[in-house]
């Protein structure tokens, strides 16, 4: 049987897993972060600054894949919540500067618990989790090369 529309077919899609896999992930995390009063976007900022503790806006959007306008309002809220501080870069006043204030730096702590916890939500080999990772930032990379 010739399927002319079979390429339009759901489970012939890559976006669908990689969505449907997104979502699950995601809602896993909500009870950890609803703990820390994190969203997750606001989770993957505040790893970015335990590791590197000042950043400018650039990196941030650059690490993160996010763009300007979805950061904004997410820094406005970690300020608000006292866990970084945002100042103009002395050098060059249209650069913002992202610093981890001393809340911030504790909240790490506090956090320590998810990465192991998503962990064993989802059963795969350590072989698994390599490959996949592996592939999923082979895209990411092609992507941020493009």
């Amino acid at each position: 049987m010739n399927d002319t529309y079979a390429s339009l077919r759901l489970k012939n899609q890559l976006c669908f897993p990689i969505y449907a896999v997104s979502n699950l992930i995601t809602r896993n995390y909500k009870p950890l972060l609803d703990k820390l009063d994190l969203t997750y976007t606001q989770y993957i900022v505040m790893m970015v600054l335990w590791e590197e503790k000042q950043v400018n806006e650039k990196f941030l959007c650059e690490a993160l894949y996010l763009k300007t306008n979805t950061l904004t309002p997410l820094l406005k809220k970690l300020e608000e919540k006292g866990y970084i501080k945002k100042d103009k870069d002395k050098s060059d006043g249209r650069n913002l500067v992202i610093t981890l204030t001393e809340e911030g730096e504790k909240l790490q702590d506090k956090a320590l618990c998810v990465p192991e916890c998503i962990a064993r939500e989802f059963h795969l080999t350590l072989e698994e989790a390599s490959e996949l990772y592996r592939i999923l930032y082979k895209i990411l990379d092609e992507e941020k090369n493009s």
